[in-house]
């Protein structure tokens, strides 16, 4: 069954680019491991909640923008496979710093229950 890795953050706006050239240079790996599809989202029309939002979720500050992203997996085992493989490829230490805090990321694995297209 299909399955998706979901994450949630917060980036500096001003990091944008840095951003965009940080996921350009993951995909391959990702690919590598069996990934489907990759999708970031800049935010551009996130509205402030009064009770929760995005914002408060991510711990947002003034000078950064929500990024909403998912990696699409043929299967949870396949996901689950990438990520161990992840922290032990040497390779990835060529990734460099993530231009963003990654304590207040959000990630989760995801199974679809509605899929209309």
């Amino acid at each position: 069954m299909t399955y998706y890795s979901g994450f949630l953050l917060a980036v500096p706006t001003e990091n944008k680019q840095k951003y965009i050239d940080h996921a350009r240079m993951a995909w391959p790996y990702f690919k590598k491991w069996g990934a489907q599809r990759m999708v970031e989202n800049w935010g551009v029309d996130v509205p402030h909640g009064k009770v929760t939002d995005f914002y408060m979720a991510t711990k947002a500050k003034e000078d950064e923008t929500i990024l909403f992203s998912w990696i699409e997996w043929s299967d949870k085992e396949t996901a689950d496979a990438a990520y161990a493989k992840m922290m032990s490829d040497p390779d990835m230490a060529k990734m460099g710093d993530m231009p963003f805090d990654g304590m207040r990321m959000m990630w989760g694995g995801f199974e679809p229950v509605v899929d209309e297209s």
